[in-house]
């Protein structure tokens, strides 16, 4: 199976700091895959550095064989822990804004999913509630036919009702031979609809496996992360 992202002692430091100490992690494409680990564990900043927003201090990261740049942007759609979007600007010019700027972006999909989760494309993004407004960044992102989708914390900020609906969402909606790869530490409600998971911790990857295999030997991601995990 070929790989979307290819991670070679990848290592991003911060004066001091080291966010990611020399990873070496290879996504297949066609998954659904949870990069899981506590705040602070280096979740933001691999996706980041995918995105092409960081440069690693050393080391290489690939999307689909190239380096983050003009090129990978044309096939990363990225959705950010928080809010890109201005609040004057109508849910109906984001639309237009995203169909200007991604040749690759459906505004028809874009409609139908704001229609199923009812937001009114006629309201400005200042009038509708947090979880609302990243509802919409999550249709924006999803509405891209890219190969890549890189989100960060996408149900961190809406309610627990709502997380199914998104997970369905994002699921639905995504092309058949793409990734996902989503940023979360609530591994219970992402973990039913992940292929693999990645656990991460202080910059490093502790384990990178299969979902199915988990669960063949009786447990839950959800359940091995607090093993990996426990104080």
């Amino acid at each position: 199976m070929a790989a979307i992202l290819e991670c070679k002692k990848l290592k991003k430091q911060y004066g001091n700091f080291t966010a990611l100490n020399e990873i070496d992690l290879t996504l297949p494409e066609g998954k659904i895959i949870g990069l899981l680990g506590p705040n602070g564990s280096g979740k933001t900043t691999l996706i980041k550095l995918a995105s092409g927003l960081l440069l690693p201090t050393s080391g290489e990261l690939l999307i689909g064989g190239k380096k983050p740049g003009i090129e990978t942007k044309k096939i990363v759609a990225y959705l950010p822990e928080r809010n890109y979007l201005t609040d004057s600007m109508k849910v109906s010019g984001a639309v237009d804004f995203m169909a200007d700027f991604y040749s690759d972006f459906d505004k028809n999909k874009a409609y139908d999913l704001l229609n199923k989760l009812d937001i009114d494309p006629k309201k400005t993004l200042k009038s509708l509630s947090k979880g609302t407004k990243e509802k919409v960044q999550l249709i924006l992102v999803m509405s891209r036919n890219a190969r890549l989708y890189l989100l960060d914390e996408p149900i961190g900020g809406v309610d627990p009702a709502a997380r199914d609906y998104i997970l369905e969402t994002i699921i639905s909606n995504y092309c058949e031979n793409a990734t996902v790869l989503i940023s979360t530490h609530l591994i219970a409600d992402v973990e039913s609809v992940l292929d693999e998971y990645v656990f991460i911790q202080n910059g490093n990857i502790l384990e990178h496996g299969s979902v199915e295999r988990v669960k063949e030997s009786g447990k839950t991601v959800d359940g091995l992360f607090r093993e990996v995990f426990r104080c």
